[in-house]
């Protein structure tokens, strides 16, 4: 027994000599910008040692080991690593603002509009890669940015049908770029991130710059724009394989490698993925694949080329909402898919197991060509080049009405090919004054039409009707429901589409400037930029014509525009910074607005004419503390001139809407009974948001993070507008105003929202993480537009309950390989963890009244969709 206490008691001294001995004293400074930074944390890698600079930026640091790495970190900058070797002074140790981005992006930073560009500030928010990398698992891209002041997201039920609204404006009212590339559809502005669903792999970071912004380009942003920055030139060599699963049979395999900038100049990178699952809601299987491409060449100092293709293959089967009273039966709940339902004359009827509800089916390649030219010291030269090539579509059973049984699948394509170039050039001019400017270019054709995508019960569908002036017969496939077969066989024969009503092209040419100049001197900065635009639309009509008569365009539609943006800002010390910035934007309609209806007609929406005036103002505060940094946002903006437009689908004499490529065998039914479709639209809607956000990043002690956010909002329509109803061919039946909407709240996103979010260290590299998200003030879509108008009341929006939602994380990274360079990381993610049952939207707007059932105050008739219960992904990643 004498001999064991000695052994250990041997082993303890030797362990405290080899600490004692091994011990040495590090000391330095911490600075930015010259400046030194009180309160600095300075830790030895791999030890929870570690003391905080002084008042002037100083340190000194006993460490555990003769030699090893300090981890420089301070709030709002980014930490760095710095080697020591026995006891050694490390001299002045600089840091650069955590949101500068100098370090991963190289290629493109001249046209990327991030907010670190200019010196005065904006109302934004960055996440960076390692976040990315933790969050994002297996949800769309809204989902990662939900913890952001004003970002409200719903899921909508299928894999990349997420939806993001910014400050109260939805995704069509929202610029979203990719390195430098507007992706927002030049149609109608929406987003489909199904098409983007590997973004998020190959991301170095997505900033979220709110309202005004700092784009230079002439886009059509109202709520805000999101900049997503994606790998290009890597500066060193090392790759990853990943592996994730997660709930209803989701998985995800993916691998990348990059060679790292190589003493030739040359740089690879490629990322390859496969994902499947069945969806939280049911029926709503999908799966895809990522790829991603990029070779790069560094010229000399001067020049650096780099040419990227990516791209994300997938279907998905969708998800549809449903009156609430659906839900709560208690055999469906809120996993319910009401586009599964099955019977005849049933709205989206469906043979079961066959395509139910329908399926999202495409493939969107983008290549683009990047050139950063470094003139001199003081000017620079960023331009790409990029090309899209989209062909799918939503491909939908059909049904014979009378057995119910599927006869073939038909899709809806809608495909395009997108061109485009956006170049900036940008000049110091001294040590105060600085200005850039550039263009922006886009072509674009879009092409709809209707197709047989796969036979099922016959070998052919043909129709005779006054629609296409006489009989077709479809006999060939082509794509079917693959969306790589979609991309190389798609089909471009007119004789074999389903002609009634639908077969069109558009085309929308864009050409912008656009310049900034910005002048800063001592602690003022203020900034200048504006500009310009002509777009011009084209629609070619194929579906209602005769043989001779296909291919009948309209009358050419030429729009301009311009917006304008003045700031300043004034940094009172080192900690505290105020801005103030103000816009104006004439915005052009979309191609959607121009022309009243997609089905067989160029006939141009009278009411569209005009642009919309989007006015902005907002003011800031910016505080940077030695443990604390926070930025408080003031914004009003006005959306005024804008118009909404609804069609009605005119019924055939059996009370049913006419199929136009499935006979009606009812004998009552006669095609001539149809007459023109009833049009409606509403002008001089205006709609009025103004807020205030608050967000704050705190690390009070060691190994603990915090952060937090609250927005308050009023965003609500304004003032009366007039609704106008005419029939196809422009004829007014009537006008009339109306005054209701005046103080209706704007619905689908929570005008309150606030959140929680913390991270511990509780071991080295072994860390757990929370979000808590509250959300109020939600309010039904009350769809004050079109036909809707004549069965709304005057008692403005209803307003859905509020809800709250836990998020939570565990992550490892285990040291592995040589020098521990290499590692495997480990992450679960564990959302909604207490389950939370709650009404993501609603897209009707009816009260209750009395006799009416409800739920929770909700009326039981309104269309809505829950949002998911508990879910959860967990990954295993090795990188090298």
């Amino acid at each position: 027994m004498k001999k064991i206490t000695k052994f250990l008691f041997m082993i303890v001294a030797m362990l405290f000599a080899t600490i004692t001995f091994s011990q040495s004293t590090v000391t330095g400074k911490v600075e930015d910008a010259g400046l030194g930074l009180p309160g600095a944390n300075v830790v030895e890698k791999g030890t929870s040692n570690g003391v905080s600079t002084d008042i002037d930026g100083k340190f000194t640091l006993n460490t555990q080991g003769a030699s090893g790495e300090l981890v420089i970190s301070y709030v709002g900058y980014s930490s760095v690593t710095i080697s020591f070797n026995g006891s050694q002074d490390l001299g002045t140790i600089k840091l650069s603002p955590d949101n500068s981005l100098d370090e991963v992006v190289i290629i493109g930073s001249g046209v990327i509009d991030l907010a670190e560009d200019r010196k005065t500030p904006i109302a934004v928010s960055t996440i960076k890669a390692a976040r990315i990398q933790e969050k994002a698992g297996n949800s769309d891209l809204p989902e990662l940015l939900k913890s952001t002041p004003s970002v409200h997201t719903t899921q909508r039920g299928g894999f990349g049908d997420g939806q993001l609204f910014l400050r109260g404006f939805n995704q069509t009212n929202t610029a979203f770029l990719l390195n430098g590339q507007p992706i927002n559809s030049p149609e109608d502005g929406r987003m489909f991130w199904s098409n983007w669903s590997g973004v998020l792999d190959v991301a170095n970071a997505v900033q979220v710059q709110r309202g005004l912004g700092s784009s230079k380009l002439a886009i059509s942003s109202v709520g805000g724009t999101v900049n997503i920055v994606t790998k290009t030139i890597d500066k060193k060599e090392g790759g990853f394989v990943q592996q994730m699963i997660g709930n209803d049979n989701y998985t995800k395999t993916s691998a990348a490698y990059s060679t790292g900038l190589m003493e030739n100049g040359l740089a690879v990178s490629a990322m390859f993925g496969h994902w499947q699952g069945e969806g939280y809601v049911d029926h709503t299987e999908g799966q895809g694949q990522t790829y991603f491409l990029s070779f790069g060449y560094k010229i000399n100092e001067n020049h650096i080329l780099n040419l990227m293709l990516t791209g994300a293959p997938q279907w998905h089967a969708a998800a549809g909402n449903a009156d609430l009273e659906d839900f709560l039966n208690e055999d469906r709940g809120r996993r319910y898919n009401s586009w599964n339902a099955t019977g005849v004359n049933s709205p989206n009827n469906l043979k079961s197991g066959v395509y139910p509800g329908g399926r999202n089916v495409y493939h969107k390649p983008v290549i683009n060509l990047n050139w950063d030219w470094k003139i001199n010291e003081k000017s620079e030269l960023s331009t790409v080049l990029y090309g899209s090539k989209g062909r799918g579509a939503f491909v939908q059973s059909q049904f014979d009405r009378n057995s119910g049984e599927a006869t073939y699948a038909r899709g809806s394509n809608n495909n395009h090919d997108w061109y485009g170039l956006v170049t900036n050039y940008s000049n110091e001019l001294n040590e105060n004054l600085s200005f850039n400017v550039g263009a922006d270019v886009r072509l674009y054709n879009g092409i709809h039409y209707r197709s047989v995508n796969e036979f099922f019960s016959v070998d052919s569908v043909s129709d005779s009707s006054i629609y296409n002036g006489g009989s077709y017969e479809i006999t060939e496939v082509f794509g079917g429901i693959n969306p790589w077969n979609l991309l190389f066989n798609s089909n471009d024969d007119h004789g074999q589409r389903l002609h009634p009503y639908y077969d069109y092209e558009e085309d929308i040419n864009y050409l912008g400037v656009f310049g900034q100049i910005e002048y800063t001197k001592d602690k003022f900065s203020a900034y200048f930029q504006g500009s310009a635009s002509a777009q011009s639309h084209v629609r070619t009509e194929y579906g209602n014509s005769s043989e001779e008569g296909r291919g009948l365009e309209s009358e050419k539609v030429n729009n301009p525009g311009f917006n304008l943006k003045l700031g300043g800002a004034y940094r009172i010390n080192d900690q505290n910074t105020v801005f103030l910035n103000t816009g104006y934007y004439s915005r052009q309609p979309y191609h959607s607005d121009l022309f009243i209806d997609d089905r067989a007609s160029n006939q141009l929406n009278p009411l569209s004419d005009e642009n919309q005036n989007v006015t902005g103002v907002e003011a800031g505060y910016k505080f940077m503390g030695d443990k604390i940094s926070a930025n408080v946002n003031l914004y009003y903006t006005v959306w005024d001139n804008r118009i909404d437009y609804d069609s009605e689908d005119t019924l055939g004499a059996n009370g049913l809407p006419i199929n136009e490529d499935v006979p009606n065998t009812d004998p009552a039914f006669n095609p001539a009974d149809n007459i023109a479709d009833v049009f409606y639209s509403t002008s001089g809607i205006k709609q009025v948001h103004m807020g205030g956000e608050l967000e704050i990043f705190a690390r009070l002690v060691d190994r603990l993070e915090l952060q937090g956010f609250l927005s308050i909002g009023n965003w609500e329509y304004d003032g009366d507008v007039t609704l106008n109803e005419s029939v196809e061919g422009g004829a007014s039946t009537s006008t009339g105003e109306v005054s209701y909407i005046d103080g209706a709240k704007v619905g689908n996103a929570a005008q309150f929202t606030a959140g929680i979010g913390a991270k511990y260290e509780i071991l080295p590299r072994f860390k757990i993480d929370a979000n808590w998200n509250q959300y109020d003030k939600l309010f039904g879509n009350a769809n004050y537009g079109g036909s809707e108008f004549s069965t709304q009341d005057n008692r403005g929006s209803i307003e859905l309950p509020s809800y709250d939602t836990v998020d939570a994380g565990l992550s490892y990274k285990w040291l592995v390989g040589k020098d521990d360079k290499n590692s495997i990381q480990f992450r679960l993610n564990v959302n909604n963890v207490f389950s939370e049952v709650y009404l993501e939207y609603s897209d009707e707007n009816k009260h209750v009244d009395a006799g009416d059932e409800a739920w929770n105050g909700v009326n039981v008739e309104n269309r809505v969709r829950f949002g998911y219960g508990r879910t959860w992904n967990f990954s295993m990643r090795y990188n090298f």
